[in-house]
């Protein structure tokens, strides 16, 4: 592959790799896609072993294919979610290499187009696409030290139970990930503890509709900023066990303790925030705004949904919101959980796309940097922008954008 020329070079062949392949290729717009691993390879080795999509399976898709073999409203596993995008890029006969990994990116100095080192020899490049996504380097607080006595290790390297050494387990952080790892502990019998922040929780279904249909509806699914305050907020949603609306009055009385956010380490005793309960609040008030302009849409509308209000009744509150636990001897937890997010990494692009805080300067995916695009990320133009269905929009814009570029590019060249 020594000095080979592209017209694009798109970096990742996860599902926004994939999909701006399709949409580059049905442009005419010649294009190659580089992978170091295997196609969607974060989906198949970089997650747990029981993990499912958190979005039923004819929502969480491209619109050219379904998947196969499984019930639309059910929810696809990991490793089926991998193989429908390899089945996607044999489709659409997308140009991926795997096993090149990209170590370098630079413009040229005094003529269009960018410099790319790979593990296999050099490109020159007119235009650069980062589908690297936004999974790319865990974030692990620097809270406990490493010399403390208990495991840790983030969620990204978790896989089952089974993996963890005998004693209590802490998950910190109430996302999807969060939970659902807190869940498949406590019903394999461990002693589990989890730390819950700021979140929004959404019904898994209302009126006999998935949250994914709800938030088409009412066109939340597109907003283009989130909240005030929310820019960071996770959401405690669950495709596992067929899908249910994850609610922690529920984890509570099935035996885990639920603490506060995790502040500090100090002397083998970790201390929580007293905010178990507002936490909660909040989370209940974005399930009940949620339903809220779920029966105006249904009202306003005409459609003939069924009640439900028993979706309404909450139950009283966890005991430890009363009683909250602010600290914890590590003696007899065996393990820390940290499903506490990801940071990117774009150390390999090495251009002026970036602010002060590395985090890229763009609009819509079109980088400040001429020639430069990114996909994937959350709030890259809306809401749904780092879900399945969101990239695959969101990669037609870029697509378009490059063939426009390619364009003037030609004028009387």
């Amino acid at each position: 592959m020594s000095n080979q020329q592209v017209e694009v070079l798109v970096v990742g062949a996860g599902q926004a790799g994939v999909a701006i392949s399709e949409h580059l290729s049905e442009l005419g717009v010649p294009h190659l896609v580089l992978e170091r691993d295997r196609i969607a390879e974060r989906w198949r080795t970089g997650r747990w072993d029981s993990l499912v999509a958190n979005g039923p399976a004819w929502h969480d898709r491209f619109p050219g294919l379904e998947f196969l073999d499984r019930d639309p409203d059910s929810f696809a596993t990991k490793d089926e979610v991998a193989d429908y995008f390899v089945a996607y890029a044999e489709k659409i006969a997308a140009p991926i290499r795997c096993g090149v990994e990209v170590t370098s990116v630079r413009r040229h100095a005094g003529r269009p187009g960018f410099h790319v080192e790979t593990s296999e020899g050099t490109i020159d490049a007119r235009f650069v696409v980062a589908a690297t996504g936004p999974f790319q380097r865990p974030v692990l607080p620097p809270i406990v030290p490493a010399g403390a006595p208990v495991a840790q290790l983030h969620s990204a390297a978790y896989r089952n139970p089974e993996q963890l050494p005998e004693g209590a387990v802490l998950v910190v952080g109430a996302g999807s990930s969060g939970v659902q790892i807190a869940d498949e502990l406590r019903r394999a019998g461990r002693d589990v503890y989890l730390s819950v922040g700021p979140h929004d929780r959404p019904p898994r279904s209302y009126r006999g509709r998935d949250f994914c249909w709800w938030l088409g509806v009412l066109g939340l699914w597109d907003l283009e900023t989130p909240p005030a305050g929310a820019e960071h907020v996770t959401i405690a949603v669950s495709g596992a066990h067929g899908g249910h609306t994850v609610d922690f009055r529920d984890l509570a009385a099935r035996g885990i303790e639920l603490v506060g956010m995790t502040a500090s380490y100090d002397d083998g005793v970790l201390r929580f925030v007293d905010d178990l309960g507002a936490n909660i609040a909040a989370g209940d008030a974005t399930y009940l705004a949620l339903l809220d302009a779920a029966d105006a849409y249904v009202e306003r509308n005409g459609i003939d949904l069924p009640e439900e209000p028993e979706a309404r009744v909450l139950g009283p509150a966890p005991q430890r919101v009363t009683d909250p636990l602010l600290a914890l001897d590590l003696d007899g937890i065996g393990a820390i959980v940290w499903a506490t997010g990801y940071a990117t990494d774009y150390s390999w692009l090495q251009v002026d796309a970036f602010d002060e805080r590395g985090r890229p300067q763009q609009r819509r995916g079109v980088s400040t940097e001429p020639g430069v695009y990114f996909l994937g990320l959350p709030w890259l133009s809306r809401r749904g922008s780092s879900f399945i269905w969101g990239v695959w929009h969101d990669a037609r814009y870029v697509a378009d954008h490059i063939a426009t570029q390619r364009g003037y590019l030609a004028y009387r060249s």
